[in-house]
């Protein structure tokens, strides 16, 4: 696992950073850590609580929170998989390692990698992504750009 800096993260705090129920946050931290790249900013062990980080394209920093289900901010039961109606994209500067290292903890796909263009007025914005869940459930779509081209229909 990767060693806390224990420090807010160096980019500063992104504007909108999910908090993560999790069962348990040290198979959490594993997964996340180890297998996905992200690394420990800080972290409350008494709370069950580590922030977490992890280079994303050019500049940008992923940031988020995992939190040991203490059942303080439930609206509803918390049942697997957990964050059912929402994925999270996150932008990679490559696809490769995380998919090595899923692959290594013989880690199932939820979706193979695929490529994929998506209208953004008069371009389409393009990407290779795969999906995959964490050990809660949690949908997790890893992306890595492949750049723009113009909108067929925009000509």
């Amino acid at each position: 696992m990767t060693t806390p800096a224990e420090a807010p993260p160096a980019s500063g705090f992104a504007p909108l950073v999910p908090e993560l129920d999790v069962t348990d946050l040290a198979r959490s931290l594993d997964f996340w850590t180890r297998v996905l790249g992200f690394r420990i900013a800080y972290q409350r062990p008494a709370e069950g609580f580590a922030y977490l980080e992890r280079e994303g394209p050019g500049a940008l920093t992923v940031q988020l929170m995992l939190c040991r289900y203490n059942g303080a901010w439930a609206v509803a039961p918390l049942e697997p998989p957990f964050g059912r109606g929402i994925n999270f994209q996150i932008g990679t500067c490559g696809l490769a390692p995380i998919l090595a290292a899923l692959e290594s903890e013989s880690w199932p796909l939820f979706q193979p990698v695929e490529e994929e263009w998506y209208r953004a007025g008069a371009v389409e914005v393009g990407q290779r992504q795969f999906l995959v869940q964490d050990p809660d459930g949690y949908l997790l779509r890893f992306t890595e750009s492949l750049g723009t081209r113009p909108w067929p229909e925009a000509s």
